[in-house]
């Protein structure tokens, strides 16, 4: 698979074969990275407000946070915050473990997983999850 992120507040997963959109990720506001993760169901995207407005918005609404969404649902399931500007890039580790991501603000922050990211059970109750 091939994600995508764009201006037009939205990422889309391809198939890398023709380029088929499989899936679409809307938000509200503007993405500038996206990113899939490894070991989970998840694609990550990132952005924001565009960086000449950041000035004049406070942090909540610039909507600087890392946004997790289900990959095969298109839902969201979470977000984290810590840019105080829109997030430029998204890089997640060969291992899934971690993530790294850099902002306007002039930061990459790298952010490890903790242990009930790997235990959630994004299909409900299916067994045990595998490490």
């Amino acid at each position: 698979y091939l994600i995508t992120s764009s201006k037009d507040k939205s990422a889309k997963l391809h198939e890398t074969k023709n380029l088929t959109p499989l899936k679409t990720y809307p938000t509200e506001t503007p993405l500038n990275s996206a990113a899939i993760a490894p070991l989970r169901p998840y694609v990550l995207l990132g952005g924001g407000q565009e960086a000449m407005s950041v000035t004049t918005t406070s942090m909540r609404q610039g909507k600087f946070e890392t946004r997790f969404w289900h990959k095969v649902f298109e839902e969201e399931v979470g977000r984290v915050k810590g840019h105080f500007g829109p997030i430029n890039t998204i890089a997640v580790h060969p291992s899934g473990r971690s993530y790294a991501s850099g902002g306007e603000d002039g930061f990459v922050r790298v952010h490890h997983f903790d242990d009930n990211y790997f235990r959630a059970r994004p299909y409900g109750d299916l067994g045990e999850v595998e490490d």
